[in-house]
């Protein structure tokens, strides 16, 4: 296996001190037996975590977790990784997993390059998915956008040959400069065609912050590439 790619040194993330309800933190107490997963030093075998083989799709900050959820509902052939640091979500998805008896998710709540690096064996992965991850609008801040040629270039070592990266943003220019990183990449191929984006796929859930953005004439632009 290739040496792992560190990427440690800017955060793409900060910690909000999002309200914790009592409800929330049962929840994270209770149920994160079930669906959590640790960070390891060694990539964890999926078969075994799952009890089955089956393709396997990464989420990497799911936020609420609503996507996440409706994606894994309404594929049961695959099973489902998420990332999310901030504790609100991750319960959240937990207690709506529990009530829907939904058994192919399991989820992280360390940084996404950690799960990459350790937990993640190369070649392994059928759909790495980042939906409107922070844009990070201000210029100086830029260098915190977690879509960077080092973070597409550890991607792609996680994919399967034919996997897809599938990302999305409500922000122009963080778009724009998604298309220009991605475009660059090696080894990827843009499944709209050169230098355009992808119509929003129908396994792609409509979140409602989406729906009200496209009432109020709001873009939304979706990047799809897969791995040559």
């Amino acid at each position: 296996m290739n040496s792992p790619v560190y990427l440690r040194q800017v955060r793409s993330y900060v910690r909000r001190q999002a309200r914790f309800t009592p409800g929330q933190k049962q929840a994270l107490t209770e149920l994160w037996p079930q669906y959590g997963l640790e960070l390891t030093e060694q990539p964890l075998d999926y078969e075994k975590v799952f009890k089955r083989q089956a393709p396997l799709t990464l989420e990497i900050g799911f936020g609420m977790g609503t996507s996440l959820l409706e994606m894994a509902k309404a594929a049961p052939q695959k099973d489902f990784i998420g990332i999310e640091i901030h504790n609100p979500g991750v319960a959240s998805l937990m207690r709506n997993l529990q009530e829907q008896s939904i058994a192919n998710v399991r989820i992280f709540k360390v940084d996404a390059h950690d799960v990459l690096n350790s937990c993640i064996l190369d070649d392994s992965l059928s759909e790495v998915l980042l939906f409107f991850p922070d844009p990070w609008p201000k210029k100086r801040h830029h260098k915190r956008r977690i879509v960077q040629a080092a973070f597409v270039e550890l991607i792609y070592r996680k994919l399967k040959t034919g996997g897809i990266f599938h990302l999305a943003t409500d922000w122009q220019a963080y778009a724009e400069h998604m298309l220009e990183v991605m475009s660059e990449a090696q080894g990827f191929v843009n499944s709209a065609g050169v230098g355009l984006y992808a119509e929003r796929p129908a396994h792609r859930p409509l979140t409602k912050f989406e729906a009200r953005g496209q009432k109020l004439g709001h873009g939304v632009w979706d990047l799809i590439f897969a791995k040559n």
